[in-house]
């Protein structure tokens, strides 16, 4: 039996929840992660997993086993990236994810120069407008913009954005310029969603938010053309502030109700490889972490 290859799947499905899951992680199929963790119990001669049709957890045995593991495998990383230095080679897959619009913007240029860079890594870029679970779904990288919920996943803040209510010019001409978030009532308002239910924009009045309710003449599912009908002047969407950089530069489209804004969201790169990650995640959150904080200033603002 191989040591480090039967922890490794041990912790692998300790962390997915799951034999398929763990398969797909580690690319194997689910008969190999039964027979090596067959192999590891009966090594052991301790029952380190329970196992149903639906779920497996972890027993109090498997749970010390695991923490245990965890260490001893993050030592070897750690051994492996300092014996190779500087001199190891990115080499692989690599797969990163972002939201659709800020990836082809702001994420691309960071993937094309990583290519340029390192001729023996592939890239999949998932640029997609939902959550990818980077542990169940096989992604090395994330950029998200939002807090983010309690989790194992390693988070570096690169910048903010800002929610912001904007307009035409023609639009505001015509309608006027709402001077309180009440007035959108008298408005007419672009709604950008992918669920349904009482529509709502929140707002930030002396350090506390609140909701206005809406009633959208136009709703849509893709930010994109959102921020078409608004520079059409049909009326007042809310766009994340990287969305219509270029349009407010242009004076196409303007802020309304600034004062009234909620506070910035962050925007972080997020991997799942712990404090050790391997050549090619390294390689690619240095250069990504670099480049979008110097790019921050364009887009958070």
């Amino acid at each position: 039996m191989d040591r480090h290859q039967a922890m490794t799947t041990f912790v692998t499905v300790v962390e997915t929840a799951g034999f398929a899951s763990a398969a797909r992680k580690l690319k194997v199929s689910p008969s190999v992660i039964s027979r090596v963790m067959a192999e590891l119990e009966a090594h052991l001669g301790v029952r380190l997993l329970t196992r149903t049709t639906r779920v497996v957890k972890v027993t109090d045995a498997g749970a010390a086993y695991f923490e245990d593991c965890r260490r001893i495998l993050g030592e070897i990383d750690a051994a492996e990236l300092a014996v190779g230095g500087a001199n190891a080679t990115p080499r692989g897959q690599l797969t990163v994810t972002a939201p659709a619009l800020f990836g082809r913007l702001h994420v691309m240029p960071v993937v094309q120069d990583y290519l340029a860079r390192y001729p023996s890594v592939n890239v999949n870029c998932w640029f997609l407008d939902r959550i990818v679970n980077l542990v169940d779904d096989g992604a090395d990288v994330a950029i998200r913009i939002g807090e983010l919920p309690d989790s194992t996943l390693q988070a570096v803040p690169v910048g903010k954005v800002r929610r912001l209510l904007c307009a035409s010019p023609a639009y505001l001409k015509k309608h006027g310029t709402p001077r309180e978030p009440a007035e959108l009532a008298a408005h007419t308002t672009i709604q950008m969603t992918s669920h349904s239910g009482a529509p709502e924009w929140r707002f930030l009045s002396a350090g506390k938010t609140y909701p206005v309710a809406i009633q959208p003449r136009l709703v849509t599912t893709t930010n994109d053309s959102a921020i078409v009908a608004a520079l059409a002047g049909v009326g007042i969407a809310r766009v994340l502030s990287y969305q219509v950089t270029d349009e407010l530069a242009a004076g196409a489209l303007r802020i309304v109700l600034a004062e009234h804004e909620l506070t910035p969201l962050p925007v972080q790169v997020v991997h799942r490889e712990g404090k050790h990650p391997n050549q090619k995640v390294r390689a690619f959150l240095d250069l990504a972490i670099d480049q979008l904080r110097a790019r921050a200033p364009i887009w958070q603002r």
